[in-house]
């Protein structure tokens, strides 16, 4: 078994996997580097591919006895133009442009726009962006058949291009039967969490965790509402609540939104999400430039660091690591600006700025406690005894000074919480005694270099021992010289 120490950071790092990850030793350098989940695009790819991605994370797992999060991002609804006689054609500013109905081939003039559900609902004034936003084009009249539009900026649009309708909820549900079938199988290889695209309203969550239960109903895998468009940041409360996860996917988010309403809009859905102690993600174009670059822009390393210092779960790589020629690299930059940014003096100040009040529990109360604890006594970790995660996910709500072990029984469980900020999970055997959970602690906190001689530790779990949702206990020990050596001899 390869020895890997404890991550020398809070946040997480969720590297997406492609062509660039497709040899075992990639993914096993990513991790290294300081990957510690890796998201697997079924937009791109067949499902033998992914299953492959997926085995060899499996095995990196057993190879460091670390949990390792996975998240299967599905594709989601597409909304796309049809196709041109010559492949493409030019749009001029201030032309006039028109979507039909029709199957023929488009030009200059007019192209098929294959989804009824968009001239339903489309309206006089409305926008069409098409290509990601670099077509832009204003609605002037719309009737059941064609949805005429002026060009505030034009430009080449070519075949299938996708079609954004940002200012219209289009009444077209969030999964497809592409989605259906990755989902199916996502479960089927056992992937921890579902990354749910072009979230619109709170429903939507619905089908697809229906979808995600097991055969007799259990809950398997953790769903993550992707933020991308302006009709979710509306009901932004409702989707967090129903959601397990939050990504702030600022790509499409940023298509159909103007530029300079992303950053604090980014701002208000990491403090929402971390209000609830569920995991967020920021997403996209983080360090784009090493794509093609083995160095990011200034401008790249301050929007992580930003993130960072916002308190995020997780920063996301996308084709930095997926396609581009500097994977490794990617990963070792992000690592590296977290870690910087975690010393800074100010940050233990920033990462707090949001207040988080505990709920009336006796969990939130504890899991508030351990965060003072660690400001006010010299402990190494917080040793956190769950069965389900939720203790976990409230103490690193709390953003406290030093790392969570989370001990879980369940693999699924340290899978899961592998994206939660300062968490460090371990499966292990549930504990049955007060005795049990004080050995257990230490012993664990030395095997994985969270202790040594005369270190403190603090430990939350729940009396009676294996009762879910019976976090009632705190307690600090000391390891001793004696069960030093002891561990060395074991």
């Amino acid at each position: 078994m390869s020895k890997l120490g404890p991550r020398d950071r809070k946040v997480k790092i969720l590297a997406t996997t492609g062509p660039a990850t497709a040899d075992a030793e990639v993914l096993r350098a990513l991790f290294r580097a300081g990957a510690d989940a890796f998201r697997v695009n079924m937009s791109h790819g067949e499902h033998a591919m992914h299953a492959q991605t997926i085995a060899n994370i499996r095995a990196l797992e057993k190879e460091f006895n670390r949990p390792i999060a996975i998240l299967a991002d599905l594709q989601g609804p597409k909304l796309r133009v049809g196709q041109f006689a010559d492949g493409k054609a030019l749009i001029p500013h201030g032309a006039k442009f028109t979507f039909d109905r029709s199957s023929a081939p488009g030009d200059a003039m007019r192209v098929e726009l294959p989804h009824p559900e968009i001239f339903d609902v489309i309206e006089v004034g409305q926008r069409l962006l098409v290509n990601d936003g670099k077509i832009r084009l204003r609605v002037t009249e719309v009737s059941a058949d064609t949805i005429a539009c002026k060009a505030e900026v034009g430009g080449v649009i070519s075949d299938r291009k996708g079609v954004n309708v940002p200012d219209a909820e289009i009444p077209i549900p969030a999964l497809t039967d592409k989605d259906r079938r990755d989902l199916a199988f996502a479960m089927e290889q056992g992937v921890d969490w579902i990354g749910l695209s072009f979230v619109q309203r709170p429903e939507d969550l619905v089908e697809a965790r229906q979808l995600m239960a097991g055969p007799d109903g259990e809950k398997r895998g953790a769903l993550c509402a992707k933020i991308e468009k302006p009709q979710a940041v509306r009901r932004l409360a409702e989707i967090i609540a129903e959601a397990d996860g939050i990504m702030v996917a600022r790509g499409d988010l940023g298509v159909e939104l103007n530029p300079e309403e992303v950053p604090p809009l980014q701002k208000k859905i990491v403090n929402l999400t971390r209000l609830t102690g569920k995991p967020v993600i920021v997403a996209t174009q983080m360090l784009e430039s090493m794509i093609e670059s083995p160095a990011p822009t200034r401008a790249e390393v301050s929007d992580v660091a930003n993130a960072v210092y916002d308190g995020a779960d997780a920063v996301m790589l996308s084709a930095e690591t997926a396609a581009g020629a500097w994977p490794e690299e990617a990963v070792l930059m992000m690592d590296a600006i977290a870690r910087q940014v975690e010393k800074s003096d100010d940050y233990k100040s920033r990462v707090r700025m949001l207040d988080t009040p505990p709920d009336a529990t006796t969990a939130d109360a504890l899991a508030h406690a351990c965060m003072t604890i660690a400001d006010t006594v010299e402990i190494t970790a917080i040793a956190v005894f769950t069965s389900s995660g939720s203790s976990a996910r409230r103490v690193a709500r709390e953003r406290p000074a030093v790392p969570v072990m989370v001990l879980t029984p369940a693999m699924s469980v340290a899978r899961r919480v592998a994206l939660l900020w300062g968490a460090h999970a371990i499966a292990t055997r549930d504990i049955g005694s007060f005795e049990e959970m004080v050995a257990k602690g230490k012993r664990m906190a030395l095997r994985h270099g969270f202790a040594g001689e005369g270190a403190r530790v603090a430990m939350m779990a729940g009396v009676p021992f294996g009762q879910a949702g019976a976090t009632n206990l705190v307690h600090i020990v000391r390891v001793q010289g004696d069960e030093l050596e002891d561990y060395a001899a074991d």
